[in-house]
């Protein structure tokens, strides 16, 4: 049986949140993301040291917000931190399957037994396996690997999805955010630590 490829791009930086909230005002002025990348990266909007890393941030960025709807996009302009620090991680999730495979095998795993510690050898673990069936993932050197849990983790404590000491913390979602994720894929509820019953209760 054929695997899709995983993409893999997200050893660059973390969360972004606050140059994709500077990305998303001039998206919600111009409606078109490549016109948002070209003015973010001639205005020099994200002070990177080298262009080399603006585009490569630019485009990161940019790809990930246009995964998210126009609700979605909406209530990141005008929410309450929290509730832009979560849909951003739900553009993370959306954009990378094999982050939005370790959320729900690992880390919504543990959460729901209540193993609440989540460490670098449960990545590994998780990653060793995938890569037994995606030959792309067993090509990956060990300091490229090192790099992804990395940065990984750095992304899941910037959107407060952990601790900064890995524990996974319990999220409290305003009824915004269920709405506008359910609308879209109830599945991205997975993607935050909630129980099953609460999922359940908000899809009635």
């Amino acid at each position: 049986m054929l695997q899709n490829n995983y993409n893999m791009s997200f050893t660059t930086g973390g969360l972004f949140y606050n140059d994709s909230l500077e990305a998303l005002g001039l998206y919600l002025t111009l409606k078109d993301w490549k016109i948002v990348r070209e003015r973010m990266l001639s205005d020099n909007l994200l002070q990177s040291r080298t262009r080399s890393s603006a585009i490569r941030i630019n485009r990161e960025i940019c790809l990930r917000l246009a995964t998210l709807t126009e609700k979605q996009l909406r209530l990141l302009e005008s929410g309450l931190a929290q509730e832009q620090r979560y849909l951003l991680w739900i553009a993370v999730c959306k954009r990378y399957s094999l982050i939005c495979e370790f959320m729900e095998e690992v880390v919504r795993d543990k959460f729901l037994r209540m193993d609440l510690q989540i460490s670098p050898t449960d990545y590994d673990i998780f990653f060793a396996e995938k890569a037994e069936t995606h030959s792309e993932l067993d090509r990956l050197s060990a300091s490229t690997r090192a790099k992804l849990r990395q940065v990984l983790f750095k992304i899941m404590r910037e959107a407060e999805v952990i601790s900064k000491d890995n524990m996974i913390l319990l999220s409290l979602p305003t009824k915004d955010l269920i709405e506008v994720l359910a609308d879209d894929d109830p599945r991205m509820l997975a993607m935050l630590p909630v129980t099953d019953t609460d999922i359940k209760e908000w899809l009635r």
